[in-house]
This record gives C-alpha cells, structure tokens and sequence, in this order.
C-alpha cells in the first residue's frame, strides 16, 4: 500500500476560521475564532488525500501581522520542513496579507518541499463558505510530487498562484487572488492539481535570503 504524503497544517487565524453570527453573515464576522482542529475535522475528505495534523501557530485576523510572527513562522516551517517524515506544509490564513506572507515565506523557508497559503472570503460559519474546499485542495497541492520545486504556492477558488505575482483583488469575491501580469501557475481538477507553468525566479531553497 502506497504512503499518503504528510502534510502538516498550520493555523494562523483569518476569515477561514471567522464566525459570524448566522449563517447568512458574509462579513461584519470575528476573524480568527476557530481552531485548527475544528477546521479539519470539518474536511474529512483530507484523510483520503494526505495523513494530515494541525497546529495552532497564532489565531488572528491577518490585519494584525507582524514581522515578529513572519520570522517565527518562517523558522517552524523550517523546521517542519527538515523532518523527512513530512512533504508538504499548509498555512491556513487571513486574506487581507497572505501575498505578504506567502512572499515571505517564497524567500526565506530553504526547502523544495511545497508550502502551501490558504485562506477563504466566507466565514467558516457562512452557509456557502469557500474555506473548506479551499483547504482541502490546499492539502492535495502540499502532498503533491508536482508542487515541489514550485516554491511557494497559494491555493484558492480551484486556481493555483505563485507567492512572487499573487495579489489581493477583491475585498469580498472568492476568486480575489490573481496574478495579473503573469497569470495563474494551474488549477484544480476535480481536487487534483494540475499546473500549466512553473516560475523560473529563485525562490525558497535557492533565495539570497
């Protein structure tokens, strides 16, 4: 029987674990209010996928970033990363400077192993939220052979992004990310990722960084 890949989810809060008051609330939500746990056991389908285990890096709305959490995040992907037991990282996290992080992270984490950013536009409690399909082909996308060496990705509304040219386009709509001038790296299909090019800029374990 082949191993599943695993991947290690990593939670920092956002929209993707906002709760909003019913389930017809699509903004005006709390940001950051559930845990990592309660979002995969929320996706079953994961486990079909990847042998997945969460840990809660921080909880917060992704407005409230800061460089002290960029380098600590940084350095626990690392870390993760150098396990050989594990092949694919995922950060769950808020919109609002996920292209910040993602570049970051394209610059500093010396791995080729695929790190992953997801987030959603709709609270987890919003009768059509967009996080868990978002997450659960986050996790396809880290436990894929595909992914490695293609630095950075982000991962939402079935389109694949690199962090280098990924960019916040909509504050409400769910296909926000876009790179305008280079465009998208893939996409999902029916849950598998699927790439169409690949950047040729250094990036992770080859960066200056």
């Amino acid at each position: 029987m082949m191993r599943k890949p695993k991947v290690v989810i990593l939670g920092t809060g956002g929209t993707i674990a906002g709760r909003a008051g019913s389930n017809t609330e699509m903004t005006g939500y709390q940001a950051g209010e559930i845990g990592i746990q309660t979002l995969i056991n929320a996706v079953p389908e994961m486990l079909e996928v990847a042998d997945v285990t969460g840990e809660q890096f921080c909880n917060i709305g992704s407005f409230d970033m800061i460089d002290d959490i960029w380098l600590r995040l940084s350095r626990r992907v690392s870390e993760l990363l150098q396990q050989p037991e594990v092949d694919g990282i995922v950060i769950t996290h808020g919109t609002d400077t996920l292209e910040e992080t993602a570049y970051f992270l394209n610059l500093t984490v010396k791995s080729e192993k695929p790190v992953v950013l997801v987030g959603a536009m709709r609270p987890a409690t919003a009768m059509s939220a967009d996080g868990p399909v978002n997450l659960l082909n986050a996790v396809a996308l880290a436990g894929s052979q595909e992914a490695v060496g293609k630095g950075v990705l982000i991962a939402m509304n079935d389109q694949i992004n690199g962090a280098r040219d990924a960019t916040k386009t909509n504050t409400t709509h769910v296909e926000t990310f876009k790179s305008w001038e280079l465009g998208y790296l893939g996409y999902f299909q029916n849950g598998k990722p699927i790439f169409y090019k690949a950047s040729l800029r250094r990036h992770t374990a080859a960066a200056e960084f």
